[in-house]
């Protein structure tokens, strides 16, 4: 599998911390989810894919870096777009098959050109109330 930005690597390599790479859970394709959250309002950004590599870029260069699986290559975000996530926080699910990256994002977060993935594609649903719910053995 050959990766731009820094020429060919080959899956799995990477210099990510042993600690951080024993607790990740990949798919079947070496990758984990990264849920993307604007870090002072806690708006969900857009989901990418991220490997031991594009993480390692991630967590040492406070840039958000992402693996596309369509072009198979790294992309760190805003490279082409001008619309940059500088890197806040990482953290890691309990389950360790996702990440949650938290960013300051310089313009649009979507390739569409909307400030987030999301915006726009609700679907409709029904939704739930507190009022609804009771615990069980609850009358």
């Amino acid at each position: 599998m050959s990766r731009s930005d820094t020429g060919p690597v080959r899956p799995g390599a990477s210099d990510l911390d042993e600690h951080v790479a024993r607790k990740l859970k990949h798919d079947g394709n070496g990758l984990v989810a990264a849920v993307v959250q604007q870090y002072d309002s806690g708006e969900v950004l857009m989901l990418g894919w991220m490997d031991d590599e594009a993480l390692r870029r991630t967590l040492t260069t406070g840039r958000a870096t992402y693996f596309s699986r369509s072009r198979q290559e790294y992309w760190r975000k805003g490279d082409t777009s001008g619309n940059v996530q500088l890197v806040k926080g990482v953290s890691l699910d309990c389950d360790g098959d996702a990440l949650l990256v938290r960013v300051d994002q310089l313009g649009a977060a979507c390739h569409t050109g909307t400030d987030t993935c999301f915006t726009g594609r609700d679907i409709e649903t029904v939704t739930g109330s507190r009022l609804d719910h009771r615990s069980p053995g609850e009358k």
